[in-house]
């Protein structure tokens, strides 16, 4: 499976972007993983921000919005989801990670999925490393591979 991570903003901190790039080596053996970070906008206009994640989305993949609204799994489920696309033969995956204001209502339509990993709201950076765990700890319990809990 190929995965693409498309977010608003660059990882400032090394530390957010060190966790990223080790769950990015992990997941190498599992398949490709793209991270494609877009510019934040200087008026927090979230309309230009989905602009330019609508614009990005790469053709033929499946889309998941990361949004408090969307449906919740388990890890266990996750996994589940990512195998059946992959039985439908779907091999790529696209997440969108919406900036500080989050994105509006087009991208949410042009999503296949809505997933929400809580009601909180969280950082985007710590969403980009939150998602890439689970991204990988999925592909472990598929694998059938032992994965601390």
């Amino acid at each position: 499976m190929n995965y693409t991570i498309l977010c608003i903003g660059k990882l400032k901190e090394s530390f957010w972007r060190e966790a990223c790039n080790e769950y990015v080596k992990r997941l190498g053996r599992f398949g490709k993983v793209d991270i494609v970070e877009l510019q934040e906008s200087k008026s927090d206009d979230k309309d230009e921000e989905s602009t330019a994640i609508l614009s990005h989305i790469p053709k033929s993949s499946y889309v998941i919005a990361l949004d408090v609204g969307g449906k919740r799994f388990s890890s266990e489920g996750l996994a589940q989801k990512i195998e059946a696309l992959a039985l439908d033969g779907i091999s790529h995956i696209c997440f969108i990670i919406g900036g500080s204001n989050g994105f509006n209502d087009e991208v949410r339509k042009a999503s296949d999925y809505r997933l929400s990993f809580s009601d909180f709201t969280f950082p985007h950076q710590l969403m980009r490393v939150i998602l890439l765990e689970q991204i990988y700890r999925s592909c472990k319990i598929s694998a059938g591979e032992k994965y601390h809990k």
